[in-house]
């Protein structure tokens, strides 16, 4: 017999009746009805009753073990009485009669908040006692299923003959479109580590080594500040790179992999598969946004033309989009959706209402010509009892205002299937983009092959190259982001002189890969789905915290351990930093 349990608190039936066992947990409840003291023992992977009386030497001990303290308990099983049998439990035929019981680690402590109850803890204090906060079965389900998830994941990769390759933690600070982690080395005064933004290079080089196909459950670091769906310091993500592949050998790996998770873990629907694909310049002018939430039926549609003949001076010369909304509508919904694009810095929602007879009705139909009415029902495909909504400004505050106006009008009028995941590429992004500064940058990754090599960057205006980068987008929330690589040295080098670096500086910024590249590297492709934000698709989670164990807060604090806290001066001066006050 073991020292601790025989059972688990979930493995005890009818068919153990009149057996001793002894299980060992949580006192989960205590319940002292005179002379009759019932307990609950919990531990993960379930609940048993136990009981003792006034007959039990033990009786008094057992009302006084504090709550959450951990037990072992040795005792008789025996069926429950009809009138406490408890059905929402797999033990609740049975309980065990206590002959005895030992407490392994005693509650001294007053709880800071009510365990396994439906009252709302605030976070900050829930992530202070990360530890308790982690006996909550919902937290304990969601690490259950995220270890279940990453077997699955990593079974499937190594079912299409994926290699696991571990890249490492330490490695140089490279510009990839977020701030590094640098760690400073003690034995090369002045000289930093980073923690890797993604394995990018590394499996890269590992391309050039001959690794064939290449997978890892890869941490990556990035002082990033927080969001619902991005946690701040790490995340991990499924990496994966394959030699001699393209854009459509990726899809064909990754699409059933992520497919045949989301139908294995979850009982929602799956929509349109194989996964629509849909190009960025699409995405931006039909869903105002590159991560488009396809539950969503409501589109929009561009009518910048259309207003350039109309005699409203506040859409003239500006880019005008639209969103139609079938279905009669108050008017207290139209001024509330007004307040709505006011909060997020619209200075009007103009609208028209289509009546039977398909005349206009609304704030700007007097702007509209006659003649120009049936033009717009065409185009706008109107019908009676529609209502469209119009947003105009300068093309990218358009697009954003307008992708988020379409969000607001989905939530408003219950649009949203919940019941179903929606899968999307969205492919063909443009390879550079237009700085605040005016200056030419990398859109996207900077290691992605041009649509059209090298033939493709002498195009005089950078900002038509379009690249072979692709993401997968669900419900709304970018999944995972890739790209054929850039594995030819000239075309690598003219992609960077575009974007302003110096063969110098690439060759500084990225050496082993200038380097691996002159010894002949094949043509390689690959892509990195978020396993955190596809945990909290899976388990509804309202911030990408409630799947990770323990998570930094929003202001990238851990709280429960103190960190980033304050190191001895002698720390210090071993890795040669002074803190100037």
């Amino acid at each position: 017999m073991s020292e601790f349990r025989t059972h688990t608190c979930n493995d005890i039936s009818l068919e153990d009746v009149g057996k001793k066992i002894r299980i060992a947990g949580f006192v989960d409840t205590i319940r002292d009805l005179g002379g009759l003291v019932f307990l609950d023992i919990r531990d993960m992977y379930g609940i048993t009753q136990v009981v003792t009386s006034k007959d039990s030497q033990d009786v008094d001990v057992v009302s006084h073990i504090p709550i959450e303290s951990t037990v072992s308990v040795y005792g008789t099983v025996r069926k429950r009485s009809e009138d406490t049998i408890n059905l929402k439990i797999k033990t609740g035929k049975v309980e065990i009669y206590i002959e005895e019981i030992k407490v392994l680690g005693k509650r001294t402590m007053k709880l800071p908040f009510e365990l396994n109850s439906n009252r709302e803890v605030r976070e900050d204090v829930r992530l202070k006692y990360r530890y308790l906060d982690l006996r909550n079965k919902k937290l304990q389900e969601n690490l259950i299923l995220r270890a279940k998830v990453i077997q699955f994941l990593r079974s499937q990769m190594i079912e299409q003959g994926f290699l696991e390759v571990q890249t490492p933690i330490l490695t140089s600070s490279s510009p990839e479109g977020a701030r590094d982690y640098l760690v400073p080395s003690r034995l090369h005064k002045g000289k930093f580590y980073a923690l890797p933004q993604a394995p990018q290079q590394f499996k890269q080089l590992l391309m050039v080594s001959g690794i064939d196909k290449y997978f890892q459950i890869a941490p990556c670091f990035r002082d990033e500040d927080a969001r619902a769906d991005r946690a701040p310091g790490e995340f991990y993500q499924l990496d994966m790179e394959m030699a001699f592949s393209s854009q459509e050998e990726v899809f064909k790996v990754i699409e059933p992999v992520i497919y045949n998770t989301f139908k294995k873990f979850s009982t929602k629907k799956i929509g349109e598969y194989p996964f629509p694909r849909i190009s960025y310049k699409e995405s931006l002018i039909k869903y105002g946004t590159d991560k488009p939430d396809l539950r969503n039926p409501l589109y929009i549609i561009d009518l910048s033309e259309f207003f350039s003949k109309c005699t409203f001076k506040a859409f003239i010369g500006r880019t005008v989009r639209a969103i139609k909304v079938s279905g009669h509508m108050s008017k207290g919904f139209h001024e509330k959706m007004l307040d709505y694009a006011m909060s997020i810095g619209m200075k009007g929602l103009g609208y028209l209402e289509i009546q039977e007879d398909l005349s206009f009705k609304g704030p700007i139909d007097k702007f509209i010509p006659e003649d120009l009415k049936k033009e717009l029902i065409k185009l706008a495909d109107l019908k009676p009892q529609d209502t469209i909504f119009f947003i105009a400004d300068n093309k990218k505050r358009a697009t954003e205002l307008a992708g988020q106006i379409r969000d607001e009008l989905g939530k408003r009028l219950k649009l949203i299937d919940e019941n179903v995941f929606k899968f999307c590429w969205i492919v063909d992004f443009p390879m550079f983009e237009e700085g605040e500064n005016g200056k030419i940058g990398f859109s996207h990754n900077p290691f992605s092959m041009p649509q059209g090599g090298m033939e493709a960057l002498n195009n005089p205006n950078p900002l038509e190259i379009l690249a072979y980068q692709y993401d997968i987008v669900c419900n709304g929330i970018e999944l995972s982001s890739g790209a054929v690589r850039n594995h030819n040295i000239e075309i690598m080098l003219k992609a960077f002189q575009i974007a302003g670096y110096t063969e110098e500086e690439v060759k500084t910024k990225f050496g082993a890969l200038y380097t691996a590249f002159q010894f002949g590297a094949p043509p390689h492709a690959g892509i990195a789905p978020g396993i955190d934000r596809m945990l909290m698709l899976l388990t509804n989670a309202k911030t990408i915290r409630e799947v990770i164990a323990f998570p930094l807060n929003s202001k990238a604090e851990d709280v429960m351990m103190g960190a980033p806290g304050i190191v001895k001066r002698g720390q210090l001066r071993d890795v040669h930093i002074e803190i100037i006050k």
